[in-house]
């Protein structure tokens, strides 16, 4: 059994999709086939009743032509791992195979495991500290740690998590976080050292690739504190492994009220200022949009020229739309935790994305407004 996606059973999903799917909804990148929408399981209570609702929602996202999956192991306190783990035994049974899925998981902050523990300090030193999986030293902002053992530690308890040999995408969380707290050469050095790690979790079979999920760490201007360049993470990642190293996808957040990775040049690349997305092109990096409906805000009372520019029923295809549509997009990510969202997103796999046109006038109609 194949224990991660692969190009050939990508396609054979796309294949199964054929007739119902878009031309534009399934992409091709680093080497598998993606889909233009993922699944997020990000929000909801850390009880039973949503545990079987994230369940329910993955596996009808998997048969409508949404095939990658993104969570983190602090999502839910490993709760969403977990309900993705039954959803993926219940794919299983109905004929789809691991190496058609794209699972994307993420590591970085601290989490107990399940529910809130009676004591947090308590639990943290024990389970962690008095193990000698990380130290105090290595903690940023009460909440962050990327320190190698402990990204091994908790990408081995996301593998038990997942029920899963090896992961697709494993991302190194917020890793700007780090920045409220060291400086900006320390913060190279834990990038490394972190890197070295995942490059030997990938050569072990334990990851497909590595990348950073972020939140405000690309959409800064340049001088902010909190800001990463890509070109200089790449170039970590390019000196430890050469040119076939596995840092390959971003995810930051990316939406109608959120622009930056396709407007802001913050990034310096060869002496020149470009977007986050023209980066990430030049370097070979997939990215990834996360917040695309940003948890709901956006999936209403938008102003009626969004939808015009679409032609679509309502607010929330027009959103995402945008953001799956963007140019150098691969996959815009929408949170979907029960049966009903899945149904009412998914539909967009049956329409082409927009186009270059559509966007030039959604632009110069937001200008003016």
């Amino acid at each position: 059994m194949r224990k991660s996606a692969t190009a050939d059973g990508t396609r054979r999903y796309a294949d199964r999709f054929r007739t119902r799917a878009a031309s534009g909804h399934f992409r091709e990148t680093q080497g598998l086939v993606l889909p233009s929408l993922g699944i997020g399981t990000y929000l909801g209570q850390p009880d039973a009743k949503t545990d079987e609702s994230y369940t329910a929602a993955v596996v009808a996202a998997a048969e409508s032509g949404v095939h990658l999956i993104d969570t983190a192991i602090n999502y839910r306190f490993q709760r969403s791992e977990r309900s993705i783990r039954a959803a993926l035994d219940q794919l299983a049974r109905k004929g789809f195979q691991r190496d058609e899925v794209v699972l994307c998981t993420k590591g970085g902050y601290l989490t107990p495991d399940g529910s809130v523990p009676a004591d947090a300090n308590e639990y943290f030193y024990r389970e962690y500290i008095q193990k000698g999986v990380m130290s105090a030293k290595d903690i940023v902002a009460g909440c962050h740690c990327m320190s190698p053992s402990y990204l091994e530690d908790q990408l081995e308890r996301s593998l038990h998590n997942l029920g899963v040999e090896a992961v697709d995408v494993y991302y190194v969380h917020n890793p700007e976080t780090q920045l409220s707290e060291v400086p900006g050469e320390e913060f190279s050095a834990r990038v490394r050292a972190a890197f070295t790690f995942l490059e030997s979790a990938a050569a072990a079979g334990k990851l497909k690739y590595y990348g950073a999920a972020t939140w405000n760490g690309f959409r800064q201007p340049a001088e902010t504190r909190d800001a990463l360049q890509l070109p200089e993470i790449e170039a970590i990642a390019r000196g430890i492994a050469g040119e076939k190293h596995r840092f390959r996808f971003v995810q930051l957040p990316f939406n109608l009220a959120m622009t930056e990775a396709l407007t802001l040049g913050n990034q310096m690349l060869d002496g020149q200022r470009v977007t986050l997305i023209e980066a990430a092109e030049s370097l070979g990096i997939t990215v990834v949009a996360s917040g695309s409906l940003l948890q709901g805000q956006i999936a209403w009372n938008l102003p009626p020229f969004v939808r015009e520019a679409f032609a679509l029923a309502n607010d929330a295809e027009s959103a995402l739309q945008f953001a799956r549509s963007a140019p150098g997009i691969t996959t815009a990510l929408v949170g979907m935790s029960r049966i009903e969202h899945v149904r009412a997103n998914a539909r967009l796999a049956e329409v082409p994305p927009g186009t270059m046109e559509e966007f030039r006038k959604l632009f110069e109609r937001g200008k003016g407004a």
